[in-house]
């Protein structure tokens, strides 16, 4: 797709900006506890800033339903934006009327303002046009930085855009042009790394990926599901035995498409599921009845480093195994850090995101040395699964 970028913007100072962020971060005592996403959006704030436009944030912050919820307000983050970017971050108690037309009209160019978290209003997620009219009514540009709420048809992410001339932050930019070069236009040969629990929560998912890509690696619990479609006994492996003919539906669709799918060849296995549990490894045909499947084993890592080695992009969601504990992160530490080490080396274009995929990467020590890890979770998974996303669809030029 095409979209307009802060390359696009010109002659904006005194301009008011303003700029969705994503400033849904975790809290304890009252203060900030993870820095992440407000260190994502400061590229786009301060080089708005630096242009002397009056940078205006609109961000959501939990789940208040359209009601004041104390402690879902936005003041204690303006604190936190205020000691990374540097400056004075200034704090209105409403996104729309009196108090945020006020603070705005006491702004100067370069300031920076935090308005109080949008879905205090239900407007916001109802994507009521007077709502998405109000918020607009307080800028001249319109900026989206929050891809992680792209998701959402919300008055701040798609009404807005409607309304005023809009473009993408940088991070938002850096997420649509990794985003395209892993899926949109690719070096091949594409590899996927597709893991987690279940198959229910990735159908979606593993049915676009399998028309997109040239190869498919499952693991985690949802390999479980495949390996019994097959007619392998899992023992008391997690497994969605009723989801069988889903599984077979997908292999086949991937065999049509010409998508080489990747299961394990070996398990690691145990009779509890705890840190250095007593386990085993052993070929698919011996999985004890009494025993589950925690992580893949040394011949399937080899598998998939294999394959690692012969893609030149990558696109990873889940993990192989129980990567949580010890020594069941043994083929995700493994496939990640071979993964960094190829990207490292100029040899493949390595794209992932998800919670659960994050978590891993960090675990492994191989987040910094991907192509492009994104944060944002529900927006990164529809897009895999080939969903139009309106709040990035909204800023087609």
């Amino acid at each position: 797709m095409a979209f307009k970028t802060l390359d696009d913007l010109t002659d904006i100072a005194g301009k008011r900006v303003l700029v969705r962020v994503d400033l849904n971060v975790p809290m304890s005592g009252g203060k900030v506890s993870d820095t992440t996403r407000i260190e994502r959006v400061l590229p786009t704030i301060t080089e708005l800033s630096g242009k002397g436009s009056k940078v205006i944030l609109l961000a959501h912050f939990g789940r208040p339903k359209g009601e004041r919820v104390a402690d879902m307000s936005l003041a204690p983050v303006a604190s936190a934006v205020a000691a990374l970017l540097g400056k004075p971050v200034a704090f209105a108690d409403d996104c729309i009327g009196q108090p945020a037309a006020d603070a705005v009209a006491a702004m100067a160019g370069g300031d920076v303002l935090l308005l109080e978290n949008t879905r205090y209003h239900k407007g916001e997620e109802n994507n009521d046009p007077d709502f998405a009219t109000a918020l607009a009514a307080n800028g001249d540009i319109y900026v989206n930085d929050a891809f992680s709420a792209a998701h959402r048809a919300h008055g701040s992410t798609e009404g807005i855009a409607k309304l005023l001339p809009a473009y993408a932050g940088r991070t938002m930019q850096a997420e649509l042009e990794a985003l395209g070069s892993a899926l949109g236009a690719p070096v091949r040969p594409v590899l996927a790394v597709v893991g987690g629990a279940k198959v229910s929560s990735k159908i979606d998912l593993l049915e676009n990926l399998v028309t997109r890509v040239d190869m498919l690696v499952i693991g985690g619990g949802m390999a479980n599901t495949f390996l019994a479609a097959k007619g392998i006994n899992v023992g008391k492996s997690l497994c969605e035995h009723d989801l069988a003919e889903t599984a077979k539906t997908i292999m086949a669709a991937a065999d049509k498409a010409g998508c080489e799918i990747v299961l394990p060849v070996d398990a690691v296995v145990a009779r509890e599921f705890k840190a250095g549990a007593a386990n085993e490894t052993v070929s698919l045909d011996a999985i004890p009845e009494d025993a589950m499947i925690l992580d893949v084993g040394a011949a399937s890592i080899d598998t998939v480093r294999t394959k690692i080695d012969a893609a030149r992009t990558l696109v990873w969601n889940g993990p192989l195994g129980a990567f949580e504990i010890a020594p069941f992160d043994k083929a995700t530490v493994a496939a990640a850090q071979h993964a960094a080490e190829n990207t490292k080396a100029g040899k493949l274009n390595s794209v992932a995101g998800g919670g659960d995929t994050v978590a891993a990467l960090n675990h492994a020590g191989a987040t910094d040395d991907f192509s492009y890890v994104s944060t944002a979770g529900g927006a990164f998974l529809e897009w895999l699964e080939g969903k139009d996303l309106p709040g990035v669809k909204a800023l087609e030029a």
